[in-house]
């Protein structure tokens, strides 16, 4: 595994600037990943699948520490806002979430009370053990075959709009294969 710097500067080139939210996902991620023994994640990228809980820097720095995209199938986001992943380790089963105490913010506070907020909070996120910043806890994760990287499925094609649906991502709708937009789950609506 590489250290903390080296991750840092990987996140910062990949993010685009470094922040607090950067160094909490690398710090995040290496815990995450040294609990189940991965030391490195890029010769056994189709050993690992991240489940990540937000849309935020902390997102960035961990497909970095871990290695894992959304184009390759090992990053999968659900979107519950909490600053919190789990690390699935495809060979053994085991999986384990690492979430962000809401107490760390304080944490850093305290330790350095003269640097205003982002400062102070990239700082101690750097220096605080991994036991004031994060929760652990094994968990148990079903990955769907659907999901897995490398995964080559059926290409279903939808009866109403006519577009390509992958990955078992269709809906048996009044006996018509339909994609999701066009089953009613749509998050878009057509500009008049």
């Amino acid at each position: 595994m590489k250290s903390l710097s080296e991750y840092l500067e990987l996140a910062t080139r990949a993010h685009g600037h470094l922040c607090a939210g950067q160094v909490l996902g690398v710090r995040l991620a290496m815990l995450g990943l040294r609990e189940l023994g991965i030391d490195d994640p890029i010769a056994e990228r189709k050993r690992l699948v991240t489940y990540v809980e937000i849309d935020r820097c902390v997102t960035d720095a961990v497909a970095v520490v871990a290695n894992c995209r959304l184009g390759k199938r090992a990053l999968k986001f659900r979107d519950w806002g909490k600053v919190a992943a789990t690390f699935v380790d495809l060979q053994t089963g085991r999986a384990i979430r690492v979430a962000a105490k809401e107490s760390s913010k304080q944490a850093a506070r305290e330790l350095f009370p003269e640097f205003g907020k982002e400062a102070g909070q990239q700082k101690a996120y750097a220096q605080l053990p991994d036991e004031a910043l994060f929760d652990k806890q094994w968990v148990k994760v079903e990955v769907a075959p659907e999901d897995l990287p490398g995964f080559k499925g059926p290409r279903v094609v939808c009866a109403q709009c006519g577009e390509g649906i992958n990955f078992k991502r269709e809906v048996l709708v009044n006996g018509r294969m339909l994609c999701r937009a066009c089953a009613g789950e749509s998050y878009y609506q057509a500009a008049d």
